[in-house]
């Protein structure tokens, strides 16, 4: 069965920091695509930054988000880890980590990804 558990939500002031971690089983989260999405109330679900590849390793990011968060694996956790600085309001919303076992050019696809996890919250307000 698989599954991914994200953790490391909650309420961070403006131009903070969190890390949100996306842990799986029954997957392995060293290939393929793992991509972090959030989905803000009444919004559509948004690529944030995605993993591909395995060997040659791909990095993407989202206009939004570019030179604020980073986005790093532990392969003996089987863990991808999305870190996030100078955090800003319009960054609330429920992330999501999402998997595929193939590289995905259009990695910001939410519709092409097998596997979800369940979602963390991420507020950040005064």
């Amino acid at each position: 069965q698989v599954q991914l558990v994200e953790s490391g939500g909650g309420l961070v002031q403006p131009g903070g920091s969190l890390r949100l971690s996306c842990t799986g089983s029954g997957v392995t989260l060293d290939q393929g695509s793992i991509t972090w999405f959030r989905q803000a109330p009444g919004k559509e679900r948004e690529g944030v930054a995605g993993l591909l590849g395995q060997i040659s390793v791909s990095e993407y990011y989202a206009n939004s988000v570019k030179g604020r968060f980073t986005l790093s694996r532990d392969k003996d956790k089987n863990t991808v880890y999305l870190q996030m600085t100078s955090l800003k309001a319009e960054d609330t919303a429920v992330y999501f980590c999402a998997a595929s076992p193939v590289f995905l050019v259009n990695w910001d696809r939410a519709t092409l990804y097998d596997y979800w996890g369940q979602g963390t919250q991420v507020t950040v307000s005064s």
